[in-house]
């Protein structure tokens, strides 16, 4: 990506960086690629200026959960489609996952996505590479070659790694290389085939059940076997109310345990399902119960889950067309998460503003060690997003910048988006619009 040549001038909004504690009136100048300055009254005659009265400046929303599915799966989604996805979604930095068509396992690999991000993306990408060769919990991956290849952060996300003492191994192997390991709590063996949440539905339908307690052993396993190495842990798409007790409880003795929600946990329950069998409601791990539901925001609220993720995961028109137990799981997110969080979080008092923003941006960015993002500081990467608190909006899959629509949100109105998104001091989405070239 290029830096703009010209500096930008956000004027007249109210800047919030929770890394500073800052929420006030301020202007912000970035220039050659950082925050230059955040004060009041700024003036800079050779800058572009953007109008920021009555909206809100906030360090670049970074999603740490996205499936770019490239390499090998580009009918799904590109890492061009997908960043262009993110900058309309008001992200500025995205880290992939490893479970592409070619597996994000090898040093190649993790170069191949990089190079291309850098030469067509609108956004950052952060590559996840995978912990074990092929994801196949057998043998580990090149680890050393992956740090040294620029991958942040280490996953199988969509496989757990089954067996407890390889997982011991990796994670301390994971440690003296420098990467935070990311887990798919999943029992298999409580899950197997199942494609519904196990419950009244999943039995009238005659559908194989995944059982709650198939994330909340695989949780447990996980942080037990994270804290007798004495490493950190992030856990994926916490969906029950013993997986985020199971979270508490390790926070409690001090063990280095973070977590995300996403919002299709946060937003959705099966009661609230119009049709219980749509295929885009079709998520691993799935979506559970009122209760279930309540204890994720409970755990949003009281900081056991610091961060939100939207698990973007598109595939198909045709593959979200099969019957249910056919399609496969997933749900698209980059354009939806920030609006469904300002409407299902801030709006009902659940987190403030601020507390959205540092679980969107600050959070995210410190645990995958992204220094210079999720801040503006001076100094900090030119990475801004400008978010319009009051604009009013319904989700339109047609109008999605990425391949997949695949979403069951299709429909809602929502209230609040972001109005512009700027990269490396370049603004690449205004009002909607991507700004190419």
């Amino acid at each position: 990506m290029n830096r703009s040549a010209r500096p930008l001038l956000l004027k007249g909004g109210t800047v919030v960086d929770p890394a500073r504690g800052l929420f006030a009136k301020a202007d912000v100048l970035l220039r050659d690629g950082v925050v230059a300055a955040v004060e009041r009254g700024l003036a800079l005659t050779t800058a572009e200026v953007i109008d920021c009265r009555g909206l809100f400046v906030v360090p670049g929303l970074v999603d740490m959960h996205v499936h770019l599915r490239e390499p090998g799966l580009e009918d799904k989604e590109t890492i061009v489609s997908g960043t262009r996805a993110a900058a309309r979604g008001g992200f500025t930095s995205i880290a992939c996952k490893a479970n592409t068509g070619q597996f994000v396992d090898n040093e190649a690999a993790v170069e191949y996505v990089r190079a291309i991000a850098e030469l067509r993306g609108l956004v950052n990408v952060f590559p996840i590479a995978a912990l074990t060769a092929g994801l196949a919990s057998e043998g580990l991956a090149p680890l050393h070659e992956l740090r040294e290849a620029g991958a942040v952060a280490l996953s199988d996300d969509g496989h757990p790694v089954r067996r407890a003492g390889l997982l011991l191994n990796a994670l301390k192997y994971a440690r003296d290389v420098g990467f935070l390991v990311i887990s798919h709590a999943e029992d298999t063996a409580l899950s197997g085939e199942g494609v519904f949440s196990a419950g009244p539905w999943s039995t009238a339908a005659g559908l194989e059940p995944i059982h709650a307690e198939a994330e909340e052993v695989g949780t447990a396993r996980d942080i037990l076997v994270a804290a007798r190495a004495d490493v950190p842990l992030h856990v994926d798409h916490v969906s029950t109310a013993r997986s985020v007790e199971s979270v508490r409880d390790a926070k409690r003795r001090d063990f280095d345990v973070s977590a995300e929600a996403t919002p299709h946990h946060f937003c959705l329950d099966q009661s609230m399902l119009e049709s219980p069998f749509d295929p885009n409601t079709k998520v691993n791990p799935p979506i559970r119960g009122a209760a279930d539901r309540k204890a994720v925001i409970a755990g949003l609220r009281d900081g056991t889950l610091e961060i939100i993720a939207s698990d973007h995961a598109p595939h198909t028109e045709a593959e979200k067309s099969q019957p249910y137990q056919h399609a496969p799981f997933g749900i698209v997110g980059l354009e939806t998460t920030l609006g469904l969080t300002l409407t299902h979080l801030v709006e009902p008092g659940h987190l403030s503003f601020g507390e959205a923003v540092e679980k969107l941006s600050t959070n995210p960015a410190r645990r995958l060690g992204l220094a210079g993002r999720g801040t503006l500081f001076p100094g900090s990467a030119a990475d801004v997003t400008v978010v319009d608190r009051t604009r009013r909006w319904t989700v339109d899959p047609k109008s999605f910048a990425s391949k997949g629509v695949n979403t069951p949100f299709s429909g809602w109105k929502l209230v609040g988006r972001a109005a512009c998104t700027i990269v490396g001091g370049r603004l690449v989405m205004a009002d909607g619009e991507l700004v190419e070239g």
